[in-house]
Parts: structure tokens; sequence; C-alpha cells
């Protein structure tokens, strides 16, 4: 009688169990650390490819989609301008950035944000940072450095500030890229302006707590927030240094010098233990020994030539000593992080033999596995470790919509949630089903 009374409740928590899917709020996930935690996904594609759930019309970015609470949110740029050059001269664009918000079982529109803005950027197809759904509200940045908060549910403006405007600061070459970092009470932003390379909002009023750190160039290296000597400390690279500062107040702990070619500092720093990486274009690299029993950090090394990896769209994954990135060549490389040695380097994510500019292919781990997307609309599932790349199955979601180096591509990071990818390109946004039991 007692098993009878108890295989109800142990199926409904095998359901539970069973059914149990994760949100992917903001960049790189919703521990900003590019490990997708779902399970039940699929270790190798179906033969006729993974379903494509629904296809929602979109415009142009390189924004990634962000997966909350039933809802998926992108944004994007609407122009009749052509924004498929590389325009470093700055050449303005006119055109309407959008915030859209999908149904996630359809795809259908909810509401939508619009806003007239006129680019002066390199690459104009749109915005570069993905929205960050948080408390029932939506963060977002746009490409000329509007940040806006919103209502989730309705689109509604709760704040919005400009940081040109408001900061005096100029739009970095390729457009404001660093995603804005939510910490307790305060949105941190990187902004550029005087005394301001760094702004800690209120999240719910936009008032500002602090600005930290003068710097000559802007870079594009979202901020970090680690744990290391004792205190909390936020990590704030730019084109001339590494930096930490308290979190709480903006106050600087350290700063370590550091050149990054053309201002092009991208990737957010990797930890492991006491070490502190990170790499920039071109050929520029740096790793830092953090202290134990304070807030201050030495150089172990830096600029080592043709080691390491220096990213340039992609954010590298750091797992057991081993670095697993794509350098601005376009390989994807394996780097023992204490010495910098790459340990070998693979053409086959990209299909590439020879250099690729600026090749690029977003990582995430799932269980055992890595999965990829690559610039051609690719899937990709792998393996990776210190022994190499292997290569389990691979399949194209969608068409690459924009132009690099004379070569089509796709730049924008998915979303992965609820078993589910969300891809867009400058024309669309999918739905792909990657649950195991298709």
């Amino acid at each position: 009688m007692l098993i009878r009374k108890l295989l109800p409740m142990l199926s409904l928590l095998l359901v539970s169990t069973v059914s149990f899917a994760d949100d992917w709020p903001q960049w790189m996930g919703p521990h900003r650390d590019n490990v997708w935690r779902e399970a039940g996904v699929l270790k190798e594609f179906p033969e006729d490819g993974p379903r494509v759930v629904w296809r929602a019309p979109v415009a142009g970015g390189y924004a990634g989609p962000s997966v909350a609470n039933g809802r998926v949110y992108v944004t994007d740029y609407v122009t009749n301008e052509n924004a498929k050059i590389d325009n470093f001269e700055r050449k303005p664009v006119s055109g309407i950035e959008r915030v859209l918000c999908l149904d996630e079982a359809t795809g259908k529109e909810i509401w939508k944000h619009e806003y007239p803005v006129k680019y002066q950027i390199s690459y104009p197809a749109g915005p570069r940072c993905v929205p960050n759904i948080h408390e029932g509200k939506v963060y977002t940045l746009g490409a000329e450095g509007d940040l806006f908060c919103l209502e989730a549910k309705t689109g509604d403006v709760v704040w919005s500030k400009n940081f040109p405007k408001e900061y005096q600061a100029k739009t970095p070459l390729w457009g404001y890229a660093a995603h804005p970092l939510i910490d307790g009470q305060k949105l941190i932003c990187v902004v550029g302006g005087k005394d301001a390379h760094a702004v800690a909002f209120d999240k719910d009023t936009g008032k500002e707590l602090w600005r930290s750190l003068k710097t000559n160039e802007t870079g594009y290296v979202p901020p970090k927030i680690i744990e290391a000597g004792g205190v909390r400390q936020l990590i704030l690279c730019h084109p001339s240094a590494v930096a930490s500062v308290d979190p709480e107040t903006g106050k600087p702990y350290w700063s370590l010098p550091y050149e990054a070619s053309n201002g092009a500092a991208i990737m957010t720093p990797v930890r492991e233990g006491h070490l502190l990486y990170a790499g920039s274009f071109s050929n520029k690299n740096i790793l830092i020994k953090l202290d134990a029993n304070q807030p201050a950090a030495k150089t172990l090394w830096r600029d080592r030539g043709k080691s390491a990896i220096s990213p340039v769209n992609v954010q590298p994954f750091l797992e057991d000593g081993t670095l697993y990135g794509f350098d601005q060549d376009g390989f994807l490389y394996g780097v023992e992080l204490t010495s910098g040695e790459r340990l070998w380097r693979s053409g086959e994510p990209l299909g590439i033999r020879r250099p690729s500019n600026s090749g690029t292919a977003f990582i995430v781990k799932n269980g055992e596995q890595f999965w990829m997307f690559n610039e051609h609309g690719e899937l990709l599932i792998a393996k990776l470790s210190p022994a190499g790349y292997e290569e389990i199955d691979r399949v194209k979601v969608i068409e690459p919509t924009n132009v690099a180096f004379g070569r089509d591509v796709v730049w924008s990071p998915p979303a992965w949630a609820n078993r589910r990818a969300y891809i867009r390109n400058d024309k669309e946004c999918i739905c792909v089903d990657l649950a195991a039991e298709q």
C-alpha cells in the first residue's frame, strides 16, 4: 500500500527532474561562464537535422538573444542604407534600433521598443550587447551607447542613459560591445567618458552610484567579478591595462600595464586559481598572478609573440589548466595556461587550412561535450582536451547574412535554454530543438 501511494509522487518527481530547464538570461548564460547546464541534450544530430521550432523576422545585429521566463529578447537595427560594410571612416548610417520581445514557444512578437539612432561605427549592422534579463526588467545597450532599462512584460521604459551625451564619451570604433553586468543592486557598464571608464548605476532607478578609471581608449571588454586576496574584485580590462577595483565603490585596487593594438581589447579575462589571463589583438597576451592575502597582483609574463591566443570575437574557455579558444587567425588552439605554450591547433571548426582573419565560432560546454556555433551558420558537437579537437557531428541551421574580410559570416552568439538553441542572423531569429528525445 505504501509503495502504491509513493509511486505517483515518484513519477511527479521524475517528470519534474526530466523537464527541468534553464534560462539563458544574459551574455554567456546564467553564470556568465559559457556552461550550458541542462541535461537531456543531443549527443549527435538526427539524420535529417534538428527540428527548427519557429522562425521570427529580425533586422541586423551582432547581439545574440537572451531567454528568460518564457520569452526571447533580441535587439536589432533597421536601416535602408548599406550596413554590410567595414566603414572604418565612420560614415554615418541612419536607422532605428529595436528591442524585440518574442514568445519563447512560438516566436511571435509580444512587444517592441524602438528609437532612432545614427551610427558612425565600423561594421554598422546593428547592436552588439546581449540583453540582460533580471528581476522583471530588461537591460539593453545599443551600439552608440543608448542604455535602457525596460519592463520585461511590457517593454515600458523605466529609465535610460546615453553615454556620449551624458558622459562625453566617444563611441568605440566597433561600437559599444561590453555587455553590462548586474552585481547586487548595481548595473555596471563600460562607458568610456571622462574619469568614467566604468560606471555603476542603481539597476532600478538609473542613479549613478560610482564611476572609476580614466582611460584613453574604451575597448570592448565586459566587466567581471572575482574573489581573490580576501575581497571581491571587479576586473576591468582596457587597451592599456588590466585593472581591479572595489565593486562597491569603484576605488582602485591594482593595475598592470598592458597594450592591445588598435584598441582591440575584447575578451573578458579568464581566471583559474591564482591565475588571470587576458589576450587581445595583435598577438598581445598577459598572465597575471593574484595575491592570496590582499587585493594585489603581478605580471608573470606578457606578449609571448605567437604563443597563447589573441581572441577577437570569441570568449575562450578555460578548464583544468588548458585554455581553448580561437586566435585572430581563425584557428582553434589548446594552450597550456601557465606557460602559454600552444599544445595543438585545428582549422576543422571553420573548415580552414590557412589563417582566416577573425574566424569565429562561439563555444559553450554541456556535460562532457562542447558545442560551437560557427560563422558559417553551423552547429558543432565536439570534445576538447589537452590532446586535441575531436569533432562528433555538425549541421547547418542558418545562413550567413553579413560580410567580413571578403567572406559571408554570421557573428552572433546563440542562447542555449530549454534544450534549444536560439540563433539569429540579420534576417531571422530561429529556435532549434536540441532535446535528446526528438
